[in-house]
């Protein structure tokens, strides 16, 4: 069967779309890696950028704008916190948790592709995902330590890396969720 023009034409301003907004939200990333938070243990609105981006462009562009924000890191962009870029980031030891949000980006997209995007299927996607790029970053960290610096412990590595952030990183996936919803229907 052909195609109308209007079809490909339609067809094309998708695309466009699907385009401007992951690039938009390569942005919110880069934009909210830059926005610290000083506690105790000092942390970004990073996650909070992630979670919205497959909250609301859902699995298939979020993780593509994931993609484009570790490569546009990867390639030099100061994109990352504390306005830093390049490949010696991401194979510094903390790398891997910027890596592991690919991961997580997949899992989401994978888990919803499946079971749809009812609320309670996006949460525990974003948990799994938090997760995904928690187990994959710690690994990654202690494996580069190891080599710098010398062999670490799973407690250690865990208390330095992963449980100061848990309960801030669910906030932001909580306040992703809500920024999502509101916002969802905006976006097609």
């Amino acid at each position: 069967m052909e195609k109308t023009a209007a079809q490909s034409v339609g067809k094309s301003k998708w695309s466009t779309f699907d385009m401007a907004y992951i690039g938009v939200f390569a942005v919110l990333m880069a934009i909210c890696s830059w926005i610290s938070i000083p506690t105790l243990v000092p942390f970004t609105l990073q996650t909070f950028a992630i979670f919205a981006a497959l909250g609301v462009l859902g699995g298939r562009r979020g993780t593509f704008a994931i993609v484009v924000y570790i490569l546009l890191g990867a390639i030099g962009v100061p994109v990352f916190a504390g306005f830093s870029g390049g490949i010696g980031i991401l194979l510094s030891n903390t790398g891997g948790y910027i890596i592991g949000f690919l991961f997580s980006g997949l899992l989401y997209w994978g888990i919803t592709k499946i079971a749809g995007e009812k609320p309670v299927v996006m949460m525990v996607s974003m948990l799994l995902g938090m997760a995904a790029y928690y187990v994959f970053g710690t690994v990654w960290f202690m494996q580069v330590y190891a080599r710098q610096t010398g062999a670490i412990g799973l407690g250690t590595a865990l208390g330095w890396c992963v449980i100061p952030f848990i309960i801030p990183d669910l906030c932001k996936m909580v306040l992703a969720l809500a920024f999502s919803k509101v916002l969802k229907h905006h976006v097609r």
